[in-house]
C-alpha cells in the first residue's frame, strides 16, 4: 500500500489493513487497485475510507458493491485515464515465468504509470519484467516487487532497471529479498538509477 501527494490530491494505491491505519493521513481524492489479490483489494478497508472515485483492473471492478462500481472506472491493459489532472496508464502487470502464471496471469492485472507535473511514476503492482515494462520511457520514479514466487526475483528488477532506466527505483513487495543483491546489480547495470530502501515493513508488518 501506498499514499501519494499530488498538487490535484492525495492517492492511496492498493489500500489494505482497515482504515484506521489511514486515519492520520490526508483523506484521499483517489484510490488506484491493481488487483484482486487480498493484500492489494480489501473491501472493508474501502469501505472505511472516503467515497472518492476508484480505479481498478476488471476483475476488482466487478466484486464492488453495486453503490462502488458507480464511481469506480475499471481499466483495461493499454487504457488511459486522466484524473484529479493526473494522466494514469494502466500497464500490463503478470507473471511470465510459466511455473509462476497461476499467480498473476496476463491480461488481468494493472500496473500504473501516473504523470504528475511532467514527472512520469510507475507503479508496477505484482509482475514479473514483461515488454511494455523493458519499453517504459522518461520514468522519474519506478515502484518495483521482487517477492517469490510470485513476483520478480532481484536479478530480474534489476534487468529490468537496466532496461527502461528509471531515475530512481524503489524496491516494494519485497519482504525476503535481498536488497543489498539488488543495489549491486543496479549498479552494475549502468543505468544510473538510484535505489532508495523505505520502510515498508513498519514493526514487521506487511506493507
Amino acid at each position: 500500500s501506498m499514499v501519494i501527494e499530488t498538487p490535484g490530491g492525495v492517492i492511496h494505491v492498493d489500500p489494505v489493513g482497515g482504515a484506521d491505519l489511514y486515519a492520520g493521513l490526508p483523506d484521499p481524492v483517489l484510490i488506484l487497485i491493481t488487483h484482486q489479490h487480498g493484500d492489494h483489494f480489501d473491501l472493508p478497508t474501502l469501505e472505511g475510507l472516503p467515497a472518492v472515485r476508484l480505479i481498478t483492473n476488471a476483475a476488482v471492478h466487478d466484486m464492488l458493491p453495486d453503490a462502488m462500481q458507480e464511481r469506480a472506472i475499471a481499466m483495461a491493459n493499454g487504457e488511459t485515464v486522466e484524473a484529479i489532472g493526473v494522466r494514469i496508464e494502466a500497464v500490463p502487470a503478470c507473471n511470465v515465468t510459466e511455473e509462476r502464471l497461476q499467480y498473476h496471469p496476463p491480461g488481468r492485472d494493472n500496473g500504473y504509470v501516473l504523470t504528475i507535473g511532467g514527472s512520469r511514476f510507475y507503479i508496477a503492482g505484482d509482475t514479473e519484467p514483461t515488454p511494455e515494462m523493458a519499453a517504459l520511457t522518461d520514468i522519474n520514479v519506478a515502484f518495483l516487487p521482487m517477492n517469490l514466487p510470485y513476483t520478480m526475483t532481484v536479478q530480474q528488477a534489476a534487468e529490468a532497471v537496466t532496461a527502461f532506466r528509471p531515475l530512481v527505483v524503489f524496491p516494494y513487495h519485497h519482504r525476503g529479498s535481498d536488497l543489498d543483491e539488488f543495489a549491486r546489480l543496479v549498479a552494475q547495470g549502468g543505468s544510473g538509477a538510484e535505489v532508495i530502501r523505505a520502510d515498508w515493513y513498519p514493526g514487521g508488518k506487511a506493507g
